[in-house]
């Protein structure tokens, strides 16, 4: 071991690689406390370890710790203690939600990456990191996604593909700063209209699961820039008519007052019946002027995009009798209003096949 630090120091003093040796443990004891002091980067990727020793909580300046394709089933208290710690590889182990410190939310990690271990669920240690920018658990046994990722709020790289996840939680909407959101090689079924709110979104992957079609509210992602969506039982065809319950009295009475445009005043109506009327949505139709409430149907409408693919969107039409835009007739003139008034540079690329 002592030959080893010799070659790495030749490679600069802030780097440590213990890599590839076969290691069943790692110690310490042969480094000098200068060498603990100065070491940034520390490798034991590629060794045969089942547990990450206490003894790496002595190179107190440590940023970059590799830990990848051990045997590794659990990780010691000692790694809280490295207080600068700003990236953690740890792919390719034996790791669960069992393995990790009780404090591990406690550090400072920037860049996490538990892809390819045996997590079943995402550890809640792990959402306490709020200085993370990066985080993957690809190929794993996720099976779904805890609404307490939206505490981090600086991540800008999700990575869960190659998992068993089955829904997309609206929490996913509040990462202010996420660009790349890679959920390819799952079981979703669906996806929400909340992600509208990924203002900062550039790429996302959804290739190889169950989806059959998208929210309208995707063209409000304005910065996406690639969509993946090839392996997807995409619908092929129109949708006519899905499931619709009947309006309420409820709702037909606000349907009259607010496409008739009855006037009324805070002072004519009790509180719930004014914010009942604030919740009116407009129907999508451009040549109907009918709103609706509760009660809406569901349709498809295909939009193209960039003049070459057609995304099967979903809309909501105030009623079944309503002319909907999604004419079997792909040339009708409320298809081709719809579809113009999408910008042609909003997706550089969508991936179907």
């Amino acid at each position: 071991m002592e030959t080893h630090e010799g070659a790495a120091a030749a490679t600069g003093g802030s780097v440590l690689d213990f890599s590839r040796l076969s290691l069943n443990t790692f110690s310490a004891v042969s480094v000098s406390d200068e060498r603990k002091r100065d070491t940034r980067q520390l490798y034991l990727n590629y060794n045969r370890l089942a547990s990450l020793p206490s003894s790496v909580s002595v190179f107190c300046n440590l940023e970059l710790l590799d830990i990848s394709n051990n045997g590794l089933s659990s990780i010691c208290e000692g790694i809280t203690r490295l207080s600068r710690l700003k990236t953690l590889i740890a792919k390719n182990n034996r790791l669960d939600e069992f393995s990790l410190p009780k404090h591990f939310g406690s550090l400072q990690l920037e860049v996490l990456n538990f892809s390819g271990n045996r997590f079943e669920e995402i550890p809640l240690q792990c959402t306490k990191l709020l200085r993370l920018q990066s985080l993957s658990l690809g190929g794993n046994r996720l099976k779904s996604i805890p609404a307490e990722i939206e505490n981090l709020t600086c991540l800008e790289l999700l990575y869960l593909g190659g998992n068993l996840i089955t829904a997309i939680p609206p929490e996913v909407a509040n990462l202010p700063y996420l660009s790349y959101l890679v959920l390819c090689d799952n079981r979703i079924q669906g996806v929400p209209p909340e992600l509208t709110r990924l203002h900062s979104l550039r790429s996302l992957s959804l290739h190889n699961n169950l989806l059959t079609y998208l929210p309208r509210e995707i063209l409000s992602l304005v910065h996406l820039q690639e969509l993946s969506l090839r392996g997807n039982p995409l619908v092929v065809r129109f949708v006519k008519e899905m499931t619709y319950d009947p309006p309420s009295l409820l709702e037909l009475a606000g349907r009259t007052v607010k496409s008739r445009n009855i006037p009324y005043y805070p002072c004519d109506l009790p509180s719930n019946l004014l914010r009942y009327l604030d919740l009116a949505s407009k129907c999508p139709n451009p040549k109907c002027a009918g709103v609706y409430f509760d009660s809406c149907v569901r349709q498809i409408k295909f939009v193209d995009f960039c003049g070459k693919y057609r995304l099967p969107l979903m809309h909501y039409l105030c009623s079944p009798e309503c002319t909907s835009p999604c004419s079997s007739n792909p040339q009708s003139d409320a298809d081709s209003e719809d579809e113009n008034s999408v910008p042609v540079d909003r997706l550089q690329r969508v991936l179907l096949g």
